[in-house]
């Protein structure tokens, strides 16, 4: 079973590379990650971002909503909302979107008790914060920051032998290095913005297809 996100970590380094100039030369004055200049501006914004929204369809999307039609959008500005909430809208879009495909695996029966992030995007606390407050599941980080080429590593390694099976293996290399836990009451906040995120995508479907056409 697998959801897919096609703009998850590409939505936010988008919003890097075109929004962020000042983040960047702070960070290279500084000698700092550009995106841990834009999480400790975000880290500033309530959750739910004072209503602003963001539909992390950048390139399309797959799951729940298999569009190649779909477009990103920011929904809800206001002349209240700063760069620092664009920034947490991102964050919070990308959660939003992990969430649809939790609630499928929950109607499919599969039992959720935690979840394991890696990759790029795990690096942030915020975003791993956000993700847990969205999704209401504990996200814990592990010694492998790579999944998908570590796995392939793994399962090499039992196809050579080198481990007896797929469970062997990773009980013998992976272990997890931190936990990050749910606030129950931004868990509260984020279950009505997540309602509003998904009705956005059913009001604006069609509209994106117009878009799609003219182009």
């Amino acid at each position: 079973v697998m959801g897919v996100m096609l703009s998850a970590g590409g939505s936010l380094r988008w919003f890097r590379d075109t929004l962020c100039d000042k983040e960047r030369e702070t960070a290279a004055e500084t000698g700092r990650d550009p995106y841990d200049v834009i999480s400790e501006a975000a880290a500033g914004v309530p959750a739910g971002c004072e209503g602003l929204i963001f539909l992390p369809y950048l390139t399309g999307e797959r799951t729940p909503y298999p569009d190649p039609f779909a477009r990103g959008v920011f929904f809800g500005i206001t002349l209240r909302h700063s760069k620092s909430h664009f920034a947490r809208a991102v964050m919070e879009g990308v959660a939003y979107g992990l969430q649809d495909s939790f609630e499928i695996l929950k109607q499919m029966g599969v039992p959720i008790s935690q979840v394991r992030a890696s990759g790029g995007g795990a690096r942030s606390a915020l975003w791993r914060q956000i993700q847990a407050d969205v999704t209401g599941y504990e996200h814990v980080t592990l010694n492998v920051e790579e999944g998908p080429a570590y796995g392939v590593a793994l399962l090499a390694g039992v196809g050579t032998g080198v481990y007896p099976s797929v469970e062997q293996a990773c009980e013998s290399t992976i272990c997890v290095v931190g936990s990050t836990k749910p606030d129950s009451e931004k868990t509260g906040i984020y279950r009505g913005y997540h309602r509003l995120y998904q009705s956005l995508y059913q009001s604006l479907r069609e509209r994106f297809r117009e878009v799609g056409e003219i182009e």
